[in-house]
This record gives structure tokens, C-alpha cells and sequence, in this order.
């Protein structure tokens, strides 16, 4: 999908309306069941359900599969929070939740697809992602129920784009973000480092921290998605801005393109140089991120959703953290342009036994997301408007420094498996974690993409 220009002017007004440009709230790796859940509190959200006396008489449950099982994450206490008074005001209501991994998740609803079992509520992820769930005739249109209590005018204008087809919107994200690298100030100082401008400087700054017996860099690349947004940022860079994939699918590049093997390389450079955790490919993305948000690793690059939760981290106690735009690569690229990430969204199933009464639970809890994040300090990396002074909640320094960073956003890419096919996707996924593990060289990899690509275009 090549990159919308009204994606610039949505994110660069992102400070003024108190928004924030992804995927994903992408979380966690624990499952919990049952509307009753654990650290679930009774707050005072609105109240926008337009069926209650229609939906009263008869017991309902309802499944909602979803990406927010960190305790640690405000949108974890948001969910038990919005669930717990959706069902007090509807008792004969009961929402399941089955909270699961991203990576995770994919996988389950892959395998629920197959059987066409697709519970209630699910995840899916915006453009190319989406698509085969759509084209499968999975999902019930929302045109009619985000018109409902305003639900539509909440949402930045554009964003519902990357989550329609044929003039059917399909599902709802949770977020909008940019790519920023997050960094522990006390641990730059006792590296005695300084924040990098260019990646080359970036690299020194691992090994230096590394010499210090300081762990430069923190990720969760179990989930294989995290080391590709990662190399898609200095993709994005290397090819001296976004389209590199577009070019691909047009026909005007492969993936044999110097910008893409000077990509790998400098991904490669990253990772010789121990920038990352030992045993990274075995950390899912709660643990990878817990490993920062502890104050056990100096740098953690990831989209702006994690703010929220590193705004109330130990890592964040007396303003620790600061972050900073991924610099040039080789003196290439334009660190205004950022990885971009229409978040993670939720669609319902075409075949809910409780297609009415699902509609309107999740049209009630997305009237109520944007102010119970508020509330927890997670709104940063919301898709839809917020009302309140962010400095005035209390926000952190840090949460303000992501705020301005979007009025510096002048465009960028897509993630890769938001924009090729699942297959391609899927290489690429596999070959970029690959390098975690072993060096290989530029080539190799940039021919298994190529290969890939050749074998599952359209």
C-alpha cells in the first residue's frame, strides 16, 4: 500500500488534538477468561449502549479475543475496566476474554479462520494483513455501528481507510504510531555516552555500553515482527525514504537493490555488535520490552504505543527516560520520516451467534477507550481524539517529547507485513530473525526475499 499523504497531516496534528500515530498495541503472552476479571475496577465510563432494553431478557456471552494481557500495560486495566461496567450495566452479559501474544494470536485466528470458528470479537491488523480475512468473508461490515454515538467522529480522519475494502469498514484500530528509540538516561550516563545522530553512532554507542557490562539494547524477537520493524526502519533509511516495497511490488526494484543488502548489512553491524540480549529470539515482546521498562537495557527501539506503559515503568522513576528519532544510516535518509503503524484493530465475526448485542459492546467500549487510557496514562498512540491536558494529568517529560515528535513527521513506510503478501511476509519474517542467530551474508538474504516474493506475487 503506498503511503498516504493525508497520513503526514494526520500525525503532524497529533500534538494539537492529542492523538498519536500502528499495529499494534502489539502485547503479551498469558490468556485470561471471564468477564469477572482479576484487577478489574468499577470507574465511571459512559454509558453509550443504544440496545439495553432489546438485549436485557436473554444470557449472552461473548468472546473477545484480544492483545492486552501485561498487568504492566494500562490498556489491560482499561479492557477489565470497560468490561467490568459494560457488564454491570448489562448483567445479562458476559464477555470471555482470551488475551494472548501477538504473534500468538495470529496464529490462533489463522487456525480459527480455517474452520471458520472466529470468536465474537478478534485482532486483525490494517491493509494487506487484513485482507485475506476480508476476501474470506469473515467479517461483519461496521459501517452502520461506528455511526452510531458519535463513534465515527472519534477517529482520525484517514485512518478508517487502512481497515476498509470496497467501501466496507471491517474493523477498528486502537492506535496510530511512530517508530521512536527509547532510551535510560542514568544508564547513558554511566555508559558515559551521549544520544546518537547517526546509526554508525548508534553502533559505537552499543559497543561502548557493552564495554561497560551495560546491555545496550532490549527486544522480544520471539515475536519475529519487532526485528522487522526494526529493519525496516533502516530499510527506510538506506533507500533514502519510504517506498522501497512499493517499488518492489511495481516492478521498478527486487530485493536485490543495493538499498536493500546495505540494509542488511547495517541490521547485521547492529547485531555483531551484541546490541541485543542474549538469547533474544527467545523473548516474546512482554519480556523483551519488560527488560527496559526494569531498567535492564539502555535502549529499546519500538512503535509510540509503548509509551504508556514505560510512562509508569521503574525505568521512568524521577524522568529517566527520554527518547529520540532513529537516525541516518550511512548519511541516508530523513529521521522526520518514521515507521508508521495503523494500530492493531478489532473486527467481529460475520457468524457471531450475538452479532447485534456484540456490536454494541464494541461500540461501548471504544466510546470509552480514548478516556480510560487517558486516565491510566496510556493515551499516546491512540487512533481516536482525546479530551484533556496531557501535562496537566500529569504525563511524564517523556510522554511530552513523543507528543511533539509527531509534528516533525513528514511521511514514512508501512511495516513489511502490512504491505506484501502473507507469504513474502512470512519469509521475511523468518530471514531477518534468522540474523539474530547467525551472520549471513547481504545477498543470501536479499535473494531469499526475492525468491519469496517471486513465488507468492498475484
Amino acid at each position: 500500500m503506498k503511503f498516504k499523504p493525508l497520513m503526514i497531516a494526520l500525525l503532524a496534528s497529533a500534538l494539537t488534538l492529542g492523538l498519536a500515530a500502528c499495529s499494534s498495541g502489539n502485547n503479551g503472552s498469558a490468556s485470561s477468561n471471564g468477564g469477572k476479571n482479576e484487577g478489574s475496577t468499577n470507574t465511571n465510563s459512559q454509558t453509550n449502549s443504544g440496545n439495553q432494553e432489546d438485549t436485557s431478557k436473554k444470557e449472552v456471552k461473548i468472546t473477545f479475543q484480544n492483545i492486552y494481557p501485561d498487568p504492566s500495560d494500562p490498556k489491560y486495566k482499561m479492557l477489565r475496566t470497560v468490561v467490568s461496567n459494560y457488564e454491570a450495566e448489562h448483567p445479562n452479559v458476559k464477555i470471555e476474554l482470551d488475551s494472548l501474544n501477538t504473534d500468538q494470536q495470529k496464529v490462533k485466528l489463522k487456525t480459527q479462520a480455517a474452520s471458520k470458528e472466529v470468536p465474537d470479537i478478534t485482532i486483525v491488523n490494517p491493509a494487506a494483513q487484513m485482507k485475506p480475512f476480508v476476501d474470506a468473508g469473515l467479517f461483519a461490515p461496521l459501517n452502520e455501528m461506528v455511526e452510531k454515538n458519535g463513534l465515527k467522529g472519534t477517529f482520525q480522519e484517514g485512518i478508517l481507510d487502512y481497515y476498509t475494502f470496497d467501501n466496507n469498514l471491517y474493523a477498528l484500530p486502537d492506535g496510530n504510531n511512530i517508530a521512536i528509540v527509547y532510551y535510560n538516561k542514568k544508564m547513558f550516563e554511566e555508559g558515559g555516552v551521549k544520544v546518537p545522530t547517526t546509526f554508525e553512532e548508534m553502533v559505537d554507542v552499543v559497543k561502548q555500553l557493552k564495554a561497560k557490562g551495560i546491555q545496550p539494547m532490549a527486544i522480544g524477537e520471539k515475536d519475529s515482527w519487532t526485528g522487522s520493524f526494526l529493519f525496516m526502519n533502516i530499510l527506510l533509511r538506506t533507500n533514502g525514504g519510504p517506498g522501497f516495497l512499493q517499488d518492489v511490488i511495481d516492478g521498478k526494484k527486487t530485493f536485490e537493490d543495493p538499498a536493500f543488502t546495505e540494509a542488511v548489512n547495517a541490521f547485521e553491524d547492529l547485531v555483531q555488535a551484541g546490541a541485543f540480549q542474549e538469547g533474544a529470539t527467545s523473548f516474546d515482546y512482554n519480556a523483551g520490552e519488560n527488560l527496559f521498562k526494569t531498567g535492564k537495557a539502555a535502549m529499546y527501539f519500538m512503535g509510540s504505543w509503548a509509551t504508556g506503559g514505560i510512562e509508569e515503568s521503574t525505568a521512568n522513576e524521577n524522568q529517566n527516560v527520554g527518547v529520540f528519532k532513529f537516525p541516518t544510516v550511512n548519511g541516508k535518509g530523513n529521521p522526520n520520516e518514521f515507521m508508521l503503524a495503523p494500530g492493531s484493530a478489532f473486527a467481529v465475526s460475520k457468524d457471531s451467534k450475538h452479532l447485534e448485542e456484540t456490536l454494541d459492546f464494541l461500540n461501548y467500549f471504544l466510546i470509552n477507550y480514548p478516556k480510560e487510557m487517558f486516565n491510566l496514562k496510556g493515551a499516546i498512540g491512540l487512533a481516536q481524539t482525546v479530551d484533556g491536558d496531557f501535562k496537566a494529568a500529569g504525563y511524564s517529560d517523556m510522554a511530552m517529547e513523543v507528543l511533539n515528535l509527531f509534528k516533525d513527521v513528514k511521511g514514512g513506510d508501512l511495516a513489511f507485513d502490512n504491505t506484501m503478501n502473507p507469504g513474502t511476509a512470512q519469509a521475511h519474517l523468518s530471514s531477518i530473525q534468522n540474523l539474530f542467530v547467525s551472520k549471513t551474508d547481504a545477498g543470501v538474504v536479499a535473494k531469499e526475499h526475492q525468491t519469496a516474493y517471486e513465488e507468492n506475487k498475484d
